[in-house]
């Protein structure tokens, strides 16, 4: 009879219907040096990727912020303090991450200036100057300190925290906003010029973030109108599809994606991190 046992075999299971758990981490045996790891989204980004297995090399110009982070992840992180503006300590970073693990396969730009929130006939130029001697050369020159590693392996990912704001014209934040902008268009030029050599280049590009710096912010705003906090923030939240604000470690999320395997054939993109607050 079709189907039936042959002669002898033990009888059939039904397959079981209980999922088996395993747990995989997508970033095993790399190494990642984040740039910038304050108590916001540079935090959760050396948190996540330490999570997903990777090793963990940091640097910040706060020396307090690093010694927090060494007390949260004591384990496969090393930090030094670091200025983005100073090559030198560029190079100290970078060598650290391949003196102690030989090797480098991420990079996360993180740190930034926030810039001076004056429009433009108001503003010190020089002041603007100093933002984009971080948000840009800072940055180039923190890519440059590693890039000979990734390419000598013919291998690397190269993830630039830019910011939702390029997009939008807002007066008073033309020094924060247009120097990202120029940090965008290298993600896209690097992309095209280190590819041939195996290196992805990407940009992950939040919208507003429920982190440090916005709680202040729309604890200001709620206090000057008198309401409570959470009414600013259902305010803001209704100009997003998914009537949220996104936060640091969700952020962080997109930047392990484009650090893994899952991201080997996206170079030169923009992630845009945003709840639906800006379709791209």
């Amino acid at each position: 009879m079709a189907g039936a046992e042959p002669d002898g075999a033990p009888p059939r299971r039904p397959p079981s219907t209980r999922w088996r758990t395993v747990e995989v981490t997508l970033l095993d045996g790399k190494v990642a040096v984040v740039s910038g790891v304050g108590r916001g989204l540079g935090r959760e980004i050396c948190l996540a990727l330490l999570r997903e297995g990777a090793t963990v090399v940091a640097g910040d110009v706060d020396r307090e912020v690093l010694d927090e982070l060494e007390v949260a992840a004591p384990e496969r992180l090393s930090v030094t303090t670091t200025d983005i503006t100073d090559a030198a300590q560029c190079e100290r970073l970078a060598d650290l991450a391949l003196r102690e693990h030989g090797q480098i396969d991420v990079l996360v730009n993180d740190a930034y200036h926030g810039g001076d929130f004056l429009p433009f006939l108001d503003a010190d130029l020089d002041v603007w100057r100093d933002i984009g001697d971080v948000n840009i050369w800072g940055t180039l020159r923190m890519t440059r300190a590693v890039i000979p590693a990734m390419v000598e392996r013919g291998h690397g990912r190269v993830i630039m925290i830019v910011t939702q704001g390029v997009e939008w014209v807002n007066p008073g934040f033309g020094a924060y906003t247009g120097t990202k902008a120029a940090l965008a268009h290298y993600v896209k030029l690097l992309a095209s010029e280190l590819g041939p050599s195996g290196v992805r280049v990407n940009g992950v590009y939040p919208g507003p973030m429920w982190g440090p710096a916005l709680q202040a912010h729309l604890g200001q705003l709620a206090e000057g109108r008198g309401v409570p906090l959470d009414t600013v923030y259902e305010e803001w939240a209704q100009e997003t599809a998914l009537r949220h604000l996104v936060t640091p470690a969700e952020v962080a999320g997109s930047v392990v994606f484009l650090a893994s395997e899952l991201a080997t054939w996206i170079t030169g993109q923009a992630l845009y991190v945003n709840a639906g607050q800006w379709f791209h």
